[in-house]
């Protein structure tokens, strides 16, 4: 007769999702999620399979969360400002309750990626990654100057400005980051 689990799924998640943001994957010890999630070692293998199970699940946890800014450049008709106000949105999103920044988990994520990584962990965030960059070329779809390659370059080009705000947002203070993202967004 099976055990009848004792914690919900979600909660657990949420917290193993806030400790992977703020620490990394790698740095995150089995022993750090079992004291930060509530539950032994034997609940975690059971509910999630492995460490990189509970990464998969923090990452959609994450993809959830962050629909509170996603969704707003979803309805957004305006453009490239539209775009920009994201950016700033993400830097509030990207803050703990103590205002502690933590980037963001995606990035941190892939900033620990190397040759042999769990094609699962890529595939995730290849997903997120493409669906934010569609979002930036919806809005600049709203934008009848630009041709559909211009499009194109300027959403992949905002997609990697995005990775590089969340690694700095990390290290530089506020005055740093609003000139970045002003210095993205400069008309020439």
């Amino acid at each position: 007769m099976a055990r009848k689990k004792e914690y919900n799924e979600e909660v657990v998640i949420e917290k193993a999702m806030h400790l992977l943001w703020k620490n990394g994957y790698e740095t995150t010890s089995m022993q750090m999620l079992e004291k930060e999630m509530g539950i032994n070692k034997f609940s975690i293998y059971s509910s999630f399979g492995s460490k990189t199970g509970v990464l998969l699940e923090s990452i959609k946890c994450y993809r959830k969360k962050i629909k509170v800014i996603t969704d707003k450049l979803l309805k957004s008709n305006n453009g490239i400002k539209g775009i920009k106000q994201y950016f700033y949105d993400f830097l509030l999103f990207s803050k703990d309750h103590n205002d502690f920044v933590r980037g963001c988990l995606v990035t941190n994520t892939a900033n620990e990626l190397y040759d042999n990584s769990d094609s699962k962990v890529t595939s995730q965030l290849s997903t997120f990654t493409n669906e934010i960059r569609n979002l930036f070329l919806n809005n600049l779809k709203q934008e009848v100057n630009l041709t559909e390659k211009e499009r194109s370059e300027q959403a992949d080009y905002f997609i990697v400005s995005i990775f590089g705000l969340a690694s700095a947002s990390k290290v530089f203070n506020k005055s740093q980051l609003h000139i970045f993202i002003e210095n993205i967004f400069k008309e020439e």
